[in-house]
């Protein structure tokens, strides 16, 4: 018996139309696909094919010129400002190429940051900190600060932020630009089993092949086309 797949984003034909002067630059021509839960998705493209522009639109950090994206059930592209940081707290955990950690805090409150915003008592969310920090690998790391860890520390404190959340859905950018190909592995191998391990989702956008074997499927981005969809 075959396992139904539940779509948790949806995007129909998405243009991204940009006017410098007198001309009209096409970032994104028409995209349309589906996600699926627990799903891990890469979307690659080289630098100016549309894929930075489609995550940004994807997390409601940019509006599209038309078209729809319907994520956990809601039409955000129809969303105000107000209504999109709701949107982005209730649902989305990111993880950026650039760490962006808090310099002067250490790993627990790095990490239980997000959850200040949601109003969780301090010590609710230092347990809930402690416990993805142990998820991620960092034990022995919880009270260093950014300074004291390696690249590789650093970003999986930004995945143990991500995850702290509990998000439906995950966008990475370029998550290991920063980092050398043994701890690029490393990371994305976390990454591919805590996603599968918690039937999260997790879309990560990048321009390197090799980063994108480790996803589920590979959608590429070409002028602001898709040219592939492909399962591996």
């Amino acid at each position: 018996m075959q396992e139904t797949k539940t779509t948790v984003i949806t995007v129909r034909d998405l243009y991204k139309i940009y006017k410098l002067g007198d001309e009209r630059v096409r970032a994104l021509n028409g995209v349309s696909f589906d996600i699926y839960k627990g799903e891990f998705v890469a979307i690659v493209g080289t630098s100016g094919s549309g894929k930075s522009t489609l995550l940004n639109m994807l997390a409601g950090l940019e509006k599209p010129t038309r078209g729809e994206i319907v994520i956990a059930g809601e039409h955000i592209e129809t969303y105000n400002e107000q209504e999109l940081v709701r949107f982005r707290r209730d649902h989305i955990g990111f993880i950026f190429q650039a760490y962006n950690l808090m310099p002067t805090l250490n790993a627990i409150e790095n990490t239980e940051f997000p959850l200040v915003f949601r109003g969780i008592s301090p010590e609710v969310r230092r347990k809930a900190a402690i416990k993805t920090l142990k998820l991620v690998g960092l034990s022995r790391f919880m009270d260093h600060k950014p300074t004291e860890m390696s690249g590789g520390q650093q970003q999986r404190v930004g995945i143990a932020r991500a995850l702290v959340v509990n998000p439906e859905i995950i966008f990475a950018d370029e998550p290991t630009g920063n980092l050398d190909s043994v701890t690029t592995g490393e990371v994305l191998k976390l990454m591919q089993g805590l996603v599968h391990d918690r039937k999260q989702t997790l879309v990560m956008v990048t321009h390197d092949n090799e980063l994108a074997s480790y996803a589920d499927r590979i959608i590429r981005i070409k002028d602001g086309r898709k040219i592939e969809d492909a399962e591996q």
